[in-house]
């Protein structure tokens, strides 16, 4: 939109870079050209601003299959006004000299040109390639078709408009229909994604049934190391008695010589001491068998009294030392 401002009684206009602006003073062409900036009398002043930058145009328009199928295509179309003299002479962009507003609506009615010419392109490809077709290569058939149809379109230069681009965004069905185009797919996914479980599962169990069966190798073989364990130690405690009972008998075997040898020694020293003994009792009554009786009496009576009791004190009745001396007596005469 142009900026005007007033200054008695005249108005300034001003544009930016990408504006064409023609100006006309009764019936004649005073400026024209993009980004002017000029005074002006309303009251003899027509003018007109055409925009000459890329503007984007988003369409969406239904259209029908071969196998009568709705689908809504998702196009945006890129164009240009590259002639603003012819597009200004076609369409009305004149502007309020007061405002710088459009006083009617012309890109309403570019817009309403493209869309109409593209959707008619459009309808032609898809009326003669059923749904599963479109949904596959429709893409690229309905872009090559719009593209080629609005170059060949002669009203577009009669405008002074050019097409810069086109593109074509989705073809979409109705949404009954993508859920049952849909469904197959997500079944065939919903196939793949439980095959794809199951195999995880398969692997699974089956790294399970390996860690079973080496756990189970593990313990077989630590049950036969136990078991020579076992075994060795029962070498072991077999050897170490035998070793023990080896040692007892040398020990006892040891203390048998020993006891033997002391008995020897035992029996021969009793042997020598009786022998001894026998020698000395032989000497000793050999000598008491050379002396006289009274010597034996003698020294009967001094074994004796070696062996008797002592006595301090001594009480003789005179009956006693008279029976004592009668038999002294006796014994004396008897001698005589």
């Amino acid at each position: 939109m142009a900026d005007i401002s007033r200054r008695l009684g005249w108005r300034h206009l001003r544009t930016s870079p990408t504006a064409h602006v023609r100006h006309f003073r009764c019936g004649r062409l005073v400026h024209d050209g993009p980004g002017l900036s000029f005074w002006f009398r309303a009251l003899t002043a027509a003018l007109s601003e055409i925009p000459v930058d890329d503007r984007e145009l988003a369409m969406a328009f239904h259209a029908r299959t071969s196998d009568f199928q709705d689908v809504t295509v998702q196009a945006t179309v890129t164009y240009r006004i590259s002639e603003p003299a012819t597009a200004a002479a076609r369409l009305d962009f004149s502007i309020d000299p007061d405002t710088g507003v459009w006083r009617g609506a012309p890109l309403e009615q570019l817009s309403t040109l493209l869309t109409e010419t593209a959707q008619q392109h459009a309808l032609d490809v898809l009326a003669r390639t059923p749904l599963a077709a479109a949904l596959v290569d429709g893409v690229a058939a309905v872009l090559e078709r719009i593209t080629d149809g609005l170059a060949a379109e002669p009203r577009l230069p009669a405008t002074g408009i050019t097409v810069v681009a086109v593109r074509v965004v989705a073809l979409r069905p109705e949404p009954e229909v993508e859920r049952a185009l849909r469904t197959p797919a997500r079944e065939q996914i919903q196939q793949e994604s439980d095959r794809a479980t199951y195999e995880r599962r398969a692997v699974a169990v089956e790294r399970e049934r390996a860690i079973a069966e080496n756990e189970l190798a593990s313990r077989i073989e630590l049950a036969r190391r136990e078991e020579q364990l076992v075994e060795q130690h029962g070498t072991n405690a077999r050897r170490e008695a035998e070793e023990n009972a080896a040692a007892d008998a040398v020990r006892a075997e040891a203390e048998a010589a020993r006891t033997v040898r002391l008995a020897k020694a035992e029996a021969e020293a009793a042997r020598e001491v009786g022998q001894a003994r026998a020698q000395a009792q032989a000497a000793w009554l050999r000598v008491h068998g050379e002396v006289d009786a009274a010597t034996l009496h003698a020294l009967a009576a001094t074994r004796v009294a070696e062996n008797l009791p002592r006595i301090d004190s001594l009480t003789l009745s005179p009956d006693v030392l008279t029976g004592l001396l009668a038999k002294l007596g006796r014994a004396d005469g008897e001698r005589r």
